[in-house]
């Protein structure tokens, strides 16, 4: 049975709308995608169920913006939204009595620390950064990931130097994009040098590139692929764009199989590095047919995945296993040796 044949006897797609060509393009690669575990990321910071898997009650892997729902940009695609899920910590001590009341009520095992940026698209963490230290040392095994926005090398050495584990950042490839989306005058240059000094620290450096960004078109995202296949990143975590966070009628939702060709690409530029799977996609349908591309395409992590992905990775054969950490979080070498098929439970 062909992998098209497959998906139509999945309830939760059943009536899903599948690009025939595009499946069959990536069936022709299931060689290299069988092997490739895959994790099913639901991270604590909203909640979360579908048909197949259920969210961790606890508030474990928390976001916390430091500007609370505050942003300079009020890009055309988030207007501020992408913010008000966050726990505020506008201040450094708030942050630190949050994090720690969490760790001995909730079992917090790490956490997201974002925030909105300033008109150049710059977050200002170093008052934050001896919290983040001090908590590292009270608690070693705490995970700590962080929304870098553009900074310098001096910058995202401080960030090591705190313990950062995990860094974040936007890998934008048209300056069309920067200028008309983000309302921002900064070059695809700026982007490319922020990854690249991040880069240079010992943090494991995570670009995204969202899909779609330039109103739903594809515009610069081959281009971003280009900047981030140069550099040694842990992953590369993908989102696609969500019209309904923006103004009524400035973004159209692109096409599924546009998607999941960008996902294949993604896939073949990054044999050895993780691709991941972000939060942000359109909900729906839409989802589940963008879910179920990116674990045909060999993507290495899926969050909050769309009812029938679990499905999806069972027909493939594609081990898989779930954890409420945020996608970004490398899944490290004990996540491969501990690989388990809920369906073989």
């Amino acid at each position: 049975m062909t992998w098209l044949e497959s998906l139509g006897n999945i309830e939760d797609l059943e009536d899903a709308d599948f690009d025939a060509g595009l499946v069959n393009e990536l069936e022709h690669h299931a060689s290299r995608v069988a092997a490739r575990p895959i994790r099913f990321s639901t991270p604590t910071f909203k909640e979360y169920t579908s048909s197949e898997l259920q969210g961790c009650s606890k508030n474990s892997f928390p976001a916390f913006s430091i500007t609370a729902g505050e942003c300079g940009l009020n890009c055309d695609h988030c207007q501020k939204k992408i913010l008000e899920p966050m726990i505020p910590a506008t201040r450094p001590a708030m942050l630190d009595e949050k994090v720690r009341r969490l760790i001995e009520t909730e079992g917090l095992n790490g956490f997201l620390l974002s925030g909105g940026s300033n008109k150049k698209n710059e977050i200002p963490y170093a008052r934050y950064l001896p919290v983040v230290e001090k908590l590292k040392r009270d608690y070693p095994d705490l995970k700590v990931a962080i929304h870098s926005a553009l900074l310098d090398e001096r910058r995202a050495k401080a960030m090591e130097s705190a313990g950062v584990d995990t860094v974040m950042m936007d890998v934008i490839g048209a300056e069309d994009t920067i200028r008309d989306v983000y309302k921002l005058d900064r070059p695809v240059d700026d982007f490319e040098e922020t990854l690249a000094a991040l880069c240079t620290t010992s943090m494991e450096v995570t670009p995204h590139i969202v899909i779609g960004l330039h109103y739903g078109r594809i515009l610069g995202e081959a281009n971003a692929l280009d900047i981030v296949s140069r550099y040694p990143v842990t992953a590369l975590v993908l989102v696609v764009i969500m019209p309904f966070y923006a103004k009524p009628g400035t973004f159209v939702t692109p096409e599924t199989a546009d998607v999941g060709r960008i996902f294949l690409e993604a896939r073949e530029r990054l044999p050895d590095q993780q691709v991941l799977l972000g939060c942000a996609r359109p909900p729906g349908m839409h989802k589940r047919v963008t879910d179920a591309y990116a674990i045909m395409a060999g993507l290495d992590g899926i969050a909050f995945p769309a009812d029938g992905a679990v499905s999806v990775a069972h027909t493939i054969g594609r081990p898989f296993e779930q954890a409420h950490s945020c996608c970004s979080i490398k899944l490290g070498s004990d996540f491969r040796s501990r690989l388990t098929s809920s369906f073989a439970a």
